[in-house]
């Protein structure tokens, strides 16, 4: 559900990185005071595990389309849902800057559709309330599937409003709405599944890491928990990311069966035509491959591929991942570091 430029007009992408930016100003605050030694490197693996995971397309039966993990729903439940969401705008910074993976103006549209609802529209109003202060494996997975469905249903609307009001593509609202909505719920299903089967799996294991109490509380064998995840990240990222969906994802599939295209083209405007010039110049593995243009691989706008997975070694993918996850962590830890040293 990453959001291309060709989508947006200045203006909405401008709100939109104002709305964003508000967001991150906000969580910035709420959380400086509660950063301790244990926060910030958990905020930091799990972060390049999020980065990995959103490799990894799956397909959809039966559709010709695939999704990928969000990971919004994971991260509120462990972190609280103010360093949740700054996390989630890191891993959403990195994929855009180094890997050419969304837009730059579309930045900020796509920080608020994948940070923002899971974190604190979801999380706080949907998943606590139905996985409550005792908790059982089956209201987790009752609160994890709801929470995941309506926060992606909410972040695929978004993206038709600010697509419509842009005004810079022909994609009718009607269409694309139905086209959009549909989609995510079966993905959202896929990805509340996997959400439950992730949460289910901490809460047996160490309970006291959900509902981001770690700073709070404290968690016996802290160290071997990091280490876990960073073993399950890199095998994430340099194995399993091999075998990702090459089939167009949610948005890409709505797209075409509304317009016949999977992309859009830049409108030339001299905000688009910045960005673009910006993004090819900074991102070193576009599209986490080592063979791809930049400028994105030319498709026939009346075909769709359907080819369900990669199935070969690829090392583009596996140096992407796990570059990609350090930067996070670097990046994270540089946010860390700069709130501890504000608050001192």
């Amino acid at each position: 559900m990453h959001m291309a430029d060709a989508l947006l007009s200045p203006g909405v992408g401008g709100a939109m990185w104002a709305a964003s930016g508000a967001a991150i100003a906000y969580s910035t605050k709420k959380i400086k005071d509660g950063l301790d030694d244990k926060k910030v490197p958990l905020m930091g693996v799990l972060g390049a595990f999020i980065f990995a995971a959103q490799m990894i397309n799956f397909t959809i039966p039966g559709t010709g389309s695939s999704g990928h993990l969000g990971g919004g729903m994971i991260l509120a439940v462990l972190l609280g849902p103010h360093a949740a969401f700054l996390v989630m705008a890191s891993v959403l910074l990195v994929q855009a800057l180094f890997f050419a993976d969304g837009g730059l103006l579309a930045l900020g549209c796509n920080m608020f559709n994948l940070g923002f609802f899971p974190a604190f529209i979801a999380y706080p109003f949907i998943y606590r309330p139905i996985a409550g202060a005792v908790r059982s494996s089956g209201r987790i997975t009752a609160g994890s599937i709801v929470s995941v469905l309506l926060g992606l249903q909410l972040g695929a609307f978004f993206v038709v409003l600010e697509t419509v009001f842009s005004g810079v593509s022909e994609l009718p609202f009607r269409s694309f709405v139905l086209m959009m909505q549909p989609i995510h719920l079966a993905i959202g299903l896929v990805e509340g599944l996997v959400t439950a089967a992730v949460l289910n799996f901490i809460h047996k294991a160490e309970p006291l890491l959900l509902d981001g109490g770690i700073a709070q509380r404290g968690v016996p064998g802290f160290r071997k928990i990091i280490i876990g995840l960073l073993l399950v990240t890199t095998v994430t990222a340099g194995v399993l990311s091999w075998f990702a969906s090459k089939n167009p994802d949610g948005l890409e599939w709505a797209m075409f069966r509304v317009s016949g295209r999977e992309e859009l083209k830049n409108s030339g405007g001299s905000i688009h035509s910045f960005f673009e010039e910006l993004q090819g110049k900074i991102s070193f593995l576009p599209d986490y491959d080592f063979t791809s243009d930049k400028k994105g691989d030319e498709k026939d706008p009346h075909t769709i591929q359907k080819v369900e997975s990669r199935s070969t070694v690829d090392g583009g993918r596996s140096l992407s991942g796990i570059m990609g996850g350090c930067i996070t962590i670097l990046l994270i830890f540089f946010i860390g570091f700069i709130l501890k040293k504000k608050r001192k």
